[in-house]
């Protein structure tokens, strides 16, 4: 039994949804999203909310109607709310800057990296070690924040590179000092 995919989903005063078909339209005062689902689950809007239902118990339609219900919640919350990551900055000399729309990192290479943003998503630079990325859509903020951090992953001896917030980085130990002499 899905226990997340039977419940409804609440949609604001100020969000429409529109569903054609098999394509869900959600819009709301940040902007405007669209999925389309399988046919195995249907979707239907009562009483202003939305319920995603199965036809059958297979496994394919009880777990894609977990996840239709997951995404479509992601889109009111999206178009309501937005989404954002935090990424962190540790080591001597990293830091961001915004140029414009993009951002501006120097990593300790050679030369400093630029990062185009995709449309629908925004670059904040709190301060020059502390960078949020936001946008309606959490699949595309979570993925821009993860190429992000894959330009200077974390290393584990030092701790520097790029972190989410929050995150923790399980440290080593250094290399051990040679005890005692050759004799």
């Amino acid at each position: 039994m899905s226990r997340i995919g039977n419940r409804p989903i609440p949609v604001p005063k100020n969000v429409t949804v529109d569903i054609d078909g098999q394509t869900v339209r959600v819009k709301g005062p940040k902007g405007n999203l669209e999925l389309s689902f399988r046919p195995e689950v249907s979707v239907e809007q009562q009483d202003g909310q939305i319920v995603v239902s199965r036809p059958n118990d297979q496994k394919t339609a009880r777990s894609l109607q977990g996840l239709t219900r997951t995404l479509i919640n992601n889109m009111v919350v999206g178009v309501t709310d937005g989404y954002t990551r935090t990424l962190e900055i540790a080591g001597v000399g990293y830091r961001a800057a915004k140029e414009g729309n993009s951002l501006v990192l120097s990593l300790g290479f050679s030369h400093p990296v630029r990062v185009e943003p995709p449309s629908g998503i925004a670059f904040n630079v709190e301060t020059p070690t502390r960078v949020s990325v936001a946008g309606i859509d959490k699949q595309l903020v979570g993925e821009q924040a993860a190429q992000i951090r894959k330009l200077k992953p974390p290393e584990p001896y030092k701790g520097k590179g790029i972190i989410f917030q929050g995150e923790r980085i399980r440290r080593k130990a250094g290399k051990a000092g040679k005890v005692g002499g050759k004799k």
